[in-house]
């Protein structure tokens, strides 16, 4: 008999996948003491967008949270999510800040480390595996599964006996978007427990409705660990539900010997969590979405697209966006759609369907990794495209955290003459979000409402046409809005915002925060120049300068949150 373990994902992926993100700690702390007794391999509760979720939404220290989740869960081994080189942001770090980050990740409470790279690149995982390793924790390399022309069973297992050279301890199959079939998945794990000695996870999302069917072909073909997510938290663009996987495999060689009736138990305490957080729950997220099995879009990463077109009647623009997705990923080499390659392809492609032409607004994300600052693409990058995009720019070979200058100790200065350093690990969140940490490390962010207000906007706009839009990206929701000229949006304090061209007004492209300002009142500058950086869906946009002149006026400040068509200066 082969028992079957299961690692729940409850404290992660499954809020992640559902609730956005937004399940604060006091709710998580009352039911861990019951969580510890079920048995599980691991208790996912870190990492991935929970992160940036606790700073920059919910006023929470993520490191408190996994201190007071340890100091609860003593017999469970706690893991987290690591993005390789991009540990739990959206860009390659120094090695510097990768070694002080795995360290104060396992002195603080985690015992797994499950370590991706969105393109499969092991340069971007080496280093992390390897300060992890030195740790002690239990290392569980990660291959992030997709279909394309260039993805096969014979190179998932090339790069899988590369990790298991590296030492790791275990190997995930992560399934982001649900795609992997009953016969594929039979076929993969197969084949990599017959070609390595590696434990094989698998980690589906349940979009397609094949993933209940994939993971009892998983047990037949030997897989050792299912992540599955308490059944109030599950299913949709989650995990399936524990309960249920644990009740299938019961009188199966594959039993997991987990009680049923203490799985229950904390099942009710999950109803009144998913009850509290209703309001985050879009029905899209919940449902089996069979396109997923054409485009190969993770899920819900169009959920409130799709809503928002409904109630619009321009359901026209949700066939160009879902056709346009696959599109831009071929185009760009076939990245596997996990953050920040979800974001990068998935916003670029958003940009090319609101924006009436493709490529005329590209992201500094999509230019590095065009550019090689990502890693390696798994297939050519489109050069028509690349030339369009880049133009005769190099294209880097190494691996790229090379590349990189040691920055921890700048940030350690930075952050005493800003007086936001009261421990060590102030410094490892300043260091990941620059943008977004002072304000937090000052005790100047609020929490966000979970039922947040509404606010009027006043317009006569034509009927039928589409002008706002919300876009799921990885369970983050964003706002990005089309405005005809000349409309003015009145705020809920009855301030007016100027929406639309002004003479010589230079506008946002869409909602997001001002990372950098580049000009001055008073400056000269030359049409094209970039004015500003916007960051908007987790990625950086540069605004240009729509003619030459003279900055005459500048309307925001860094840090500023700025709606789609806000005039953020004038140049005359």
């Amino acid at each position: 008999m082969k028992k079957i373990e299961i690692i729940e994902t409850a404290f992660r992926d499954a809020h992640q996948s559902l609730l956005a993100t937004r399940m604060r700690t006091r709710d998580m702390l009352p039911i861990a003491e019951e969580m510890d007794k079920v048995g599980f391999f691991s208790l996912e509760v870190w990492g991935g967008a929970t992160f940036d979720a606790c700073i920059r939404y919910l006023n929470e220290d993520p490191w408190e949270r996994l201190v007071e989740l340890k100091d609860i869960i003593r017999k469970t081994p706690l893991q987290m999510l690591l993005r390789g080189q991009n540990l739990v942001g959206y860009k390659h770090y120094p090695d510097d800040v990768v070694r002080k980050f795995v360290e104060k990740s396992y002195e603080n409470g985690i015992d797994v480390f499950r370590i991706f790279d969105a393109l499969n690149d092991i340069r971007n995982m080496e280093f992390s595996i390897k300060v992890a390793k030195e740790q002690g924790a239990h290392v569980q390399a990660t291959i992030s599964y997709t279909i394309s022309p260039f993805h096969t069973i014979e190179k998932y297992v090339e790069f899988a006996k590369k990790l298991e050279a590296l030492e790791c301890d275990s190997l995930t199959i992560k399934d982001m978007a649900g795609l992997i079939s009953p016969h594929d998945t039979y076929e993969l794990i197969k084949t990599l427990k017959e070609e390595t000695d590696l434990m094989i996870n698998l980690h589906c999302h349940c979009t397609s409705g094949m993933t209940p069917m994939s993971y009892y072909a998983a047990c037949e073909a030997g897989v050792d660990l299912l992540d599955t997510a308490i059944s109030p938290l599950s299913w949709g663009t989650s995990q399936p539900p524990t309960e249920s996987v644990v009740a299938a495999l019961m009188g199966t060689p594959y039993e997991t010997g987990l009680d049923l009736k203490l799985l229950t138990r904390i099942k009710k305490y999950f109803e009144k969590i998913r009850e509290k957080y209703s309001s985050l729950i879009d029905p899209i997220t919940e449902r089996v979405d069979t396109d997923v099995l054409i485009y190969q879009i993770p899920g819900g990463m169009l959920s409130n697209l799709v809503s928002q077109l409904k109630e619009q009647n321009a359901m026209d623009k949700y066939q160009e966006v879902l056709e346009e997705m696959p599109r831009v990923r071929e185009e760009l080499g076939y990245p596997p759609l996990v953050t920040p390659t979800s974001q990068i392809v998935g916003i670029q492609a958003v940009m090319n369907v609101l924006g009436g032409e493709r490529y005329k607004n590209v992201t500094k994300e999509v230019k590095e990794y065009i550019k090689g600052y990502y890693g390696r693409p798994p297939a050519p990058i489109n050069q028509e495209i690349a030339k369009k995009i880049i133009g005769n720019e190099k294209i880097i070979e190494c691996r790229p955290a090379d590349l990189l200058e040691p920055e921890l100790e700048k940030f350690q200065r930075e952050g005493k003459k800003l007086g936001i350093i009261k421990k060590e690990e102030d410094v490892l969140t300043y260091a990941l979000y620059p943008a977004v940490a002072p304000k937090f490390l000052r005790g100047e962010a609020e929490e966000e409402p979970l039922n947040p207000p509404t606010k009027t906007v006043c317009q006569e706009k034509p009927a039928g046409l589409p002008t706002e839009y919300s876009v799921d990206v990885d369970g983050e929701i964003f706002d990005v809005k089309v405005l005809p000229v000349g409309y003015m949006e009145i705020e809920a304090t009855g301030s007016r915002v100027p929406i639309g061209p002004v003479e010589g007004g230079v506008t946002s492209t869409m909602q997001g925060m001002i990372l950098k300002l580049k000009v001055k009142k008073g400056d000269t500058v030359k049409q094209g120049d970039v004015v500003v950086v916007l960051e908007a869906m987790k990625m950086e946009n540069d605004i240009h300068a729509n003619q030459s002149g003279t900055v005459a006026e500048v309307f925001t400040e860094e840090g500023d949150t700025v709606n789609a068509g806000d005039t953020l200066m004038i140049i005359k």
